[in-house]
């Protein structure tokens, strides 16, 4: 792929795929580990923030929202220590947010310990589940509602919402432990939705003209409902998803880039608030594999050309807060955390449907540069809003004010309390979800190596055990190397993908090429080893405002900028809000690829100090292990 791998990913066509039927197979949770690099950062994460969240804010965590605290008719919206400036109008909407902040948190930690094998942290998730539990009502209902409020909705809620959130950690649970007494009481659960909402004589996204922001997020109960249908093969599931989209399309939102009609409109474009825009891609691709219709084909080709556009070469789609018709920018539009996590979901959703291997590119580009550069090196936090050139980390967007509002989102932290504490939950969610797409099978005979990262899975292959290592140290190498370990020796085939910025293939294994994949198919005896090795070069490519920058392999590469670190809010177990001011700021222009060398991970170039005018050595790090940063180049 050309030098503009970052920007192009997106450009498939979908209409060949008329018959529905997907064309990877996702694995059960629990059959793939993550080993090296990547294990070492989840551990860290879960002695972090990532595992203890209940201790940083416990007063959100702990809220009994789901049980004794259920919401009724007379509940007021709870103080959850934000500022609410920049925030949509309406205390209905706060009402619900502790459900969010919780389950989102338990999803991310549940997948964790498991990954990870945490026994104090799983055991942790075995009592949680099990209280859950025991809040259910005979009829199934699991939910925030009390019987008097519960589907009997004008206006804003948090029905559906807090019930997606909650049904993918229970989910998770019963894929890790198999313990079938969670799984039958999401089934009941689920259930008790589709008889009080039923298909064709209700309609779950009506609720008025004002803000409903937790009624649009709402649509992710698709998730839930794609999950069951995995798990049972009950087409009713994927037919109650259609359902929703359709209802969701034909209500008033005011979160409405994904309602149908907009997306048919040609004139229309990106408004709403970024999360939302990008966790209901996966809404549409649901209701298109639900449905023969063709103009879902073309909505779903369309809603991610928009996207597209609104992403920055590191993969960070627009999220500060609202996308408000604006293209992406290197400096000027920033990223949300909760919307990485939500596009990367959605683009894997999307190549486990479709087996196009530049989704790969699309979530690996994620993962490795936007998220990886969200997160503190040096501590255990996140930023919530961040931008590709991040020239200083004080509270606002590289120093610009925004008029009446006090924008704080543009630092690090183990929670953003004075924000909102749904970033740090998602940032939970990002690896153990980037983990488990990493494999995926084609058929009984095929697995597919769909994102490249040191990890492990356990499968069945002809009915016998098969173990693959990928002992790699990528994306910071580029050579993989597959342990392989079958019970007796057996014919199968391996499907590696092939990032688009691969210049050339190394390996002693006989292979053909099929589409954005390397195909291995041999007998594979008892202990095994496929080595591969992918060949790069410095690509110097230009984002969409023709500005350049610096790529190798799958990563990108920045001037980092040095700078102060300044102590703020300081929470439990002495995790602390922290901001970063330049000690001195110099920015740079782009002069001659040509001068420029790759060696131990750095890309030594030449670029034009912009003060002084002359031409400077300099070096470029990867994205991902800067705090402040120059990343395009005029």
């Amino acid at each position: 792929m050309k030098a503009t791998t970052f920007l192009i990913v997106l450009g498939i066509s979908l209409s060949l795929r008329a018959q529905q039927q997907d064309v990877f197979q996702p694995m059960p949770l629990g059959s793939i580990q993550p080993t090296g690099w990547l294990k070492v950062q989840m551990e860290k994460d879960m002695r972090g923030f990532v595992g203890n969240l209940d201790i940083i804010v416990p007063e959100l965590i702990n809220d009994p929202i789901y049980g004794s605290g259920r919401l009724q008719k007379n509940s007021k919206a709870k103080d959850l220590g934000n500022m609410k400036a920049g925030d949509a109008a309406g205390d209905e909407q706060y009402k619900w947010w502790n459900s969010e902040t919780q389950s989102n948190w338990w999803d991310g930690y549940i997948r964790h310990a498991f990954l990870i094998r945490d026994s104090s942290g799983m055991e942790k998730a075995r009592r949680y589940v099990m209280s859950i539990l025991a809040t259910q009502d005979e009829d199934g209902y699991l939910g925030i509602y009390d019987q008097e409020l519960r589907y009997r909705f004008a206006s804003e809620n948090g029905e559906l919402w807090s019930k997606a959130t909650l049904y993918r950690g229970l989910l998770a649970y019963y894929e890790f432990t198999k313990d079938e007494s969670v799984f039958g009481a999401v089934k009941n659960a689920v259930e008790n939705v589709m008889r009080n909402y039923p298909i064709g004589a209700s309609s779950p996204f009506s609720s008025g003209t004002a803000f409903n922001g937790g009624v649009s997020h709402g649509l992710t109960f698709t998730d839930v409902l794609e999950r069951m249908y995995y798990h049972t093969r009950e087409e009713k599931y994927r037919a109650y998803a259609l359902f929703l989209y359709k209802d969701f399309s034909q209500t008033y939102q005011s979160e409405g880039d994904a309602q149908l009609k907009n997306i048919l409109d040609p004139g229309y474009k990106l408004w709403s608030h970024g999360v939302h825009t990008f966790e209901h891609i996966r809404a549409v691709i649901i209701a298109r594999y639900a449905s023969s219709e063709k103009e879902l084909d073309q909505a779903l080709e369309t809603y991610l050309g928009r996207v597209r556009k609104a992403t920055t070469i590191s993969g960070g789609a627009i999220g500060d807060e609202w996308i408000a018709g604006r293209e992406a920018d290197a400096s000027h539009t920033g990223y949300e955390y909760c919307s990485l996590q939500e596009l990367l979901d959605s683009y894997s959703l999307l190549m486990q449907k479709t087996g196009t291997g530049s989704m790969g590119d699309a979530v690996e580009n994620i993962f490795y540069n936007a998220a990886q550069g969200s997160r503190n090196p040096n501590h255990s936090c996140i930023a919530y809003l961040k931008t590709d050139n991040s020239y200083e980390m004080l509270g606002t967007k590289n120093g610009e004010i925004e008029p009446d509002r006090k924008q704080t989102r543009y630092k690090y932290s183990a929670a953003h309390q004075d924000v909102a504490v749904c970033c740090n939950p998602n940032a939970g969610r990002i690896s153990p979800y980037f983990v488990q797409n990493s494999w995926m099978k084609e058929n009984d005979t095929t697995l597919v190596a769909a994102l490249l990262m040191p990890n492990v899975v356990e499968t069945a292959v002809k009915g016998s055990k098969v173990v693959v290592e990928n002992k790699t140290g990528y994306p910071y190498q580029n050579t993989l190397s597959f342990r392989i370990r079958v019970e007796k020796p057996i014919s199968f085939t391996i499907k590696i993908r092939k990032p688009g910025w691969v210049t050339g293939v190394v390996t002693k294994e006989n292979y053909r090429q099929e589409g954005d994949f390397l195909v291995i198919h041999r007998v594979f005896s008892s202990t095994d080893e496929v080595n591969v090795s992918l060949e790069s070069k410095i690509q110097v490519g230009k984002d969409g405002k023709g500005e350049r920058y610096y790529s190798f392999g799958a990563l990108l590469y920045a001037k980092p900028i040095e700078a102060r670190e300044l102590r703020g809010r300081v929470y439990a177990n002495q995790f602390a809000d922290l901001t970063y001011e330049p000690i001195q700021l110099t920015h740079y222009s782009f002069y001659d690829a040509h001068q420029s060398v790759y060696k131990d991970g750095v890309i030594r170039t030449q670029l034009i100090n912009a003060k002084t005018g002359k031409l400077e050595k300099v070096e470029l790090v990867p994205f991902g292990k800067t705090i402040l940063r120059q990343v395009t180049f005029k």
